[in-house]
């Protein structure tokens, strides 16, 4: 092998190195600041969000926390450039008392708020929030059909989306009232008898420190218990009209 053609395999190599070193800060800065992917494990926001969904959550939403940097590290509290959530936004956040796990919920009380569910109709501030019977949803699991009860539910800001009714008189269709500390969160799933969110101890009232940021796009989906790496099975198991569709 002649001295020029050495240097030239050695160039190739150190450039392919370059390549990929800056790809990956780049990809580094982009899940930072800009955009982080998750996807949906659980029912507890349908149909909102079905199993399988893959989702890109912008982490620019409402600041930055430590819990936007890759690993987490607590090297400083609270947000910088902090934008409050609005009312109905649908975030992901940390666990507060699990802060490796990732929940994703619907944000329902701001602080002060007073939180209740009277019946299966959830109360802010002693009102009930407007909700309208609408057709059942159909959902289908491992071959079974069931109609399930949906409701188009409106907050006091006009936020409008549906919402699901598996039982009467389930675990949580009555609930004691709840009052919203300063700087935290209430959050509810939309698939209201098969959430766990602040209504149980589990969860809580959720820390502003804890939000990781807004669920914004649905970039992939494919049907509960296929495997998104079985791309030949892609043809009849992804659900092509929820690809790129806006989170409401």
């Amino acid at each position: 092998m002649s001295v020029t053609t050495a240097k030239r395999k050695e160039g190739g190599i150190g450039e392919t190195v370059r390549v990929i070193f800056h790809a990956l800060i780049i990809a580094l800065v982009i899940r930072t600041f800009l955009f982080q992917p998750f996807n949906i494990p659980s029912g507890s926001m349908k149909e909102t969000l079905l199993v399988g969904d893959y989702l890109f959550v912008s982490k620019f939403s409402y600041g930055y926390s430590h819990y936007s940097l890759p690993l987490s590290p607590p090297i400083f509290g609270g947000r910088v450039w902090a934008s409050q959530p609005n009312r109905g936004d649908v975030v992901v956040f940390r666990l507060p008392k699990d802060d490796s796990t990732d929940y994703i919920k619907r944000v329902i009380g701001f602080p002060g708020d007073r939180i209740q569910v009277i019946q299966g109709v959830l109360n802010i501030n002693g009102e009930p929030v407007k909700r309208e019977r609408i057709d059942d949803y159909i959902d289908t699991d491992e071959g079974t059909t069931t109609k399930v009860k949906r409701w188009r539910e409106t907050l006091p800001n006009g936020v409008t989306y549906t919402t699901l009714d598996l039982v009467d008189s389930g675990f949580a269709d009555n609930t004691q009232v709840y009052v919203v500390p300063s700087d935290h969160y209430f959050m509810m799933g939309d698939n209201r008898d098969n959430s766990t969110d602040s209504r149980f101890p589990q969860v809580g009232y959720v820390p502003f420190e804890n939000i990781i940021g807004r669920a914004q796009i649905i970039f992939f989906s494919i049907g509960e218990g296929e495997h998104a790496w079985q791309v030949w099975r892609w043809p009849w198991a992804v659900r092509w009209t929820r690809l790129f569709t806006l989170v409401r």
